[in-house]
């Protein structure tokens, strides 16, 4: 190889350590907007199909048919008021069946975006020795480059459970309904699912595989319960 077709010192810089490439903050917001929409219509389609073929292989006796609903439940949910329902769904968290798949998608893509972004935030970091530190650079490090800002407040009970609390979370910030609070709060729980996703790619990378459930009772505030295995 001859001289001019050695690669400069620039070219080999770039390529060790190749310029970060940085995009509007809003240009996020409108991602995650579209990816719910996306796969909230991805998911239906999904659902449906798997019902039909279920349906048809009750048919063809290859499975049992489900078992009907109790007619007990039947009568309480007619008594039931819609208010009731829906504050009681709120309060437990819970989604719907139609929700649910979309909440599992998000947070699989949340899981191997966090994944790949703590590498790129840890390069030039030392090892962390403690869980304590592990859960504080989420809280400044990961939660800054994300949303913007720090974690308002961390609790933790000091056996594996801590308890990120952001006041004003970013992606539930504008988030309304015109139907009720409660929907508005049920939408919000969505949006949190790839955080969350987020939160335990970045720990999963670390070496921690951590459960980390949101919360939220009142808006914009939102809370991640992160719960690791014992002798972390």
């Amino acid at each position: 190889m001859t001289s001019a077709q050695l690669p400069s010192s620039a070219s080999l810089a770039s390529l060790a350590d190749p310029p970060t490439r940085q995009i509007d903050g809003a240009a996020m917001e409108y991602f995650l907007v579209e990816m719910v929409a996306t796969l909230r219509e991805s998911a239906a389609v999904a659902t449906a199909r798997q019902k039909k073929i279920e349906v048809e292989m009750t048919e063809a006796g290859l499975i049992p048919p489900p078992a009907p609903v109790p007619s007990s439940l039947k009568k309480d949910n007619a008594r039931d008021s819609v208010t009731s329902l829906v504050s009681s769904k709120a309060g437990k968290g819970t989604l719907d069946d139609e929700e649910e798949p979309v909440r599992q998608r998000l947070e699989v893509i949340g899981l191997h975006v966090g994944a790949n972004f703590s590498e790129r935030l840890c390069r030039d970091r030392a090892m962390f020795s403690e869980t304590l530190d592990v859960i504080k650079f989420v809280c400044k490090d990961v939660w800054a480059a994300c949303w913007d800002k720090q974690v308002d407040n961390l609790r933790t009970n000091h056996r594996g459970v801590y308890v990120l609390q952001d006041n004003a979370f970013k992606p539930i910030t504008r988030l309304s309904s015109w139907e009720s609070r409660a929907d508005a709060m049920k939408r919000a729980r969505i949006y949190a699912a790839m955080p969350a996703g987020i939160i335990r790619g970045v720990l999963s990378r670390l070496g921690y595989q951590a459960s980390v459930i949101p919360e939220i009772t009142s808006m914009p505030q939102c809370t991640f319960q992160v719960k690791l295995p014992k002798g972390s």
